[in-house]
This record gives C-alpha cells, sequence and structure tokens, in this order.
C-alpha cells in the first residue's frame, strides 16, 4: 500500500491530473484505492481523471486478470498552450522519483519510466 501524505490546506502548483499521472508512472500496477489515497482523492475522482486521461490518448491499460497495468505515451504533448511542444515525459521527469531518490541513496536522479512507455 502507498503511504498517504500529510492534509495540506490552500493551493498547490500540481493539477490532480499530474498527481494521478506520476503516481501511475511510479507504478504502472497501482490500484485506483493507492493512487485515490497517495493523491488524496477519491476512488471516484480518480477513476474520472484516469478515464479522461485514457479519452485523450495519454494513457492506455491493459487487464490482467483484476489488475490493470497501466502505459503512459512519454510522446503526447501537453494540453495547455503555455505549455506548446513540453511531453509528458518532460512534465513526469520532474514529478517522479526513482527508487535511489526514495531510498535517499546516491546514484541516478533521471525518473522511472518503465511503465510509461519506455522514456528515459
Amino acid at each position: 500500500m502507498v503511504a498517504v501524505p500529510g492534509s495540506h490546506t490552500g493551493w498547490t502548483f500540481i493539477t490532480n491530473h499530474a498527481r494521478v499521472l506520476a503516481a501511475i508512472a511510479d507504478n504502472p500496477n497501482i490500484r485506483i484505492r493507492d493512487i485515490a489515497a497517495h493523491c488524496r482523492l477519491t476512488e471516484r475522482a480518480v477513476q474520472r481523471i484516469i478515464s479522461d486521461l485514457e479519452q485523450d490518448g495519454y494513457l492506455s491499460h491493459t487487464r490482467e486478470g483484476r489488475a490493470n497495468t497501466y502505459r503512459i505515451d512519454p510522446d503526447k504533448v501537453l494540453r495547455h498552450p503555455a505549455e506548446a511542444g513540453l511531453t509528458v515525459a518532460a512534465l513526469l521527469s520532474l514529478l517522479v522519483r526513482d527508487e535511489t531518490d526514495r531510498m535517499g541513496k546516491p546514484g541516478s536522479q533521471s525518473p522511472r519510466l518503465a511503465g510509461a512507455g519506455g522514456a528515459s
């Protein structure tokens, strides 16, 4: 189970769609329940966000038994005109930490995007 971050009040820089995408990039086999807990959202909100992302081609999934495995299209361009030309991979490079970062160990600073369509 994913650790739940502390509560937060006020505004933030990152949208819920970006948070959900980052959680999936960090673990392509993550459950909706765990995304919801990590992002401090309801499961229904996460389902709607995933649906939005799939509908616009940013995300797809395959069903494996009772679990989903998600795949992110890292080359897809962000939607807002202010980010014209920036890709999902560029966004995720800022939001996703690899295992060495989480453990506080020295090593690579690049994000783990193995489940995100093979971007590096």
